[in-house]
């Protein structure tokens, strides 16, 4: 039946995760503007962990049902189905995210249950007739495209990885079957913001909002004082409130200043978006007396000392 058609193999099935552990809930942290994207890129991992690729499953929505985090999940090839199946069927996708969330939230450990449906069935109880299984998942058509969230939640965790894999050399084996990664980041040297020009040293500049190449020149010398400057942006970026901060020291303390500082400012860009201007950039490094680094992003040297 399902083999017979010309038609491509597309089926939709629910997740439900829920933690053992009373003080942790899910979707509370789902919900929390900070840890939603740590919360995403572990579920990212572990599905892909599941099916042996990146784009094996398709999230659609994340939603939050207290105690609950239901995710519907969408195939597009059966072969990636059963390779799922098989993974949760024997644990290993369990694991995997167990160990994804436990890395991801900076946490000792994250003791998991899940449950998988298929419209009104019950999956988990009929696990070892796999072709029933497929069969359930293959009749349930998904309802919806994408959710907006999900799709600004998976251009983060693309600029993420292509991120990883160039200064870290350690991004998932995943990556590399990204399409295209696109970065958070609007076309270079776009102009969004209202306040068209700004000065600096008396000289006009255009504003325009953040690239990926003032992210990682900032990242790598502001040394630091990443959390000064933070502390300048937290004025008018509700993302950056002090809690932020400090709990970013702690929890990128073992990669270094360059990661601190890095997560500093994609909190930012993540927040404010468009609003994420150079302008309120130079500000921030003016207020802290780092001309030199102002100086570098708008390209008036090419010195590699800041501090």
């Amino acid at each position: 039946k399902m083999a017979g058609s010309s038609a491509p193999w597309i089926g939709s099935a629910y997740l439900f995760l829920q933690s053992t552990c009373k003080s942790i809930v899910l979707p509370s942290l789902y919900e929390s503007s900070q840890k939603k994207p740590s919360v995403f890129k572990a579920l990212k991992l572990a599905l892909a962990d599941s099916t042996g690729s990146v784009n094996g499953v398709d999230m659609l929505k994340v939603h939050c049902s207290h105690p609950h985090l239901i995710v519907q999940l969408k195939f597009c090839k059966q072969e990636n189905c059963r390779r799922f199946l098989q993974s949760y069927r024997e644990g290993a996708l369990q694991v995997s995210l167990q160990n994804h969330l436990q890395l991801s939230l900076a946490m000792t450990t994250v003791p998991l249950e899940m449950e998988l449906k298929a419209g009104n069935e019950h999956l988990d109880n009929m696990l070892t007739d796999e072709d029933r299984c497929l069969e359930c998942i293959y009749r349930e058509k998904p309802d919806r495209l994408r959710d907006e969230e999900i799709t600004e939640l998976e251009e983060c965790f693309k600029s993420l990885i292509v991120h990883q894999s160039i200064n870290n050399n350690m991004a998932v084996k995943a990556c590399m079957s990204l399409n295209s990664p696109s970065l958070p980041y609007p076309s270079q040297g776009s102009s969004l913001s209202p306040q068209v020009t700004f000065i600096f040293q008396g000289q006009q500049f255009a504003n325009r909002t953040l690239t990926l190449d003032d992210h990682q020149k900032f990242a790598k010398l502001v040394s630091k004082k990443w959390k000064q400057v933070g502390r300048s942006l937290q004025k008018n970026c509700r993302a950056l409130r002090d809690p932020v901060i400090d709990n970013l020291a702690l929890e990128y303390d073992r990669e270094g200043l360059y990661e601190q500082a890095y997560q500093l400012l994609l909190r930012f860009i993540q927040s404010e978006g468009k609003k994420a201007t150079i302008a309120r950039l130079i500000a921030a490094l003016e207020e802290n007396g780092l001309i030199s680094l102002a100086e570098e992003l708008l390209g008036l040297h090419s010195s590699e000392d800041c501090s």
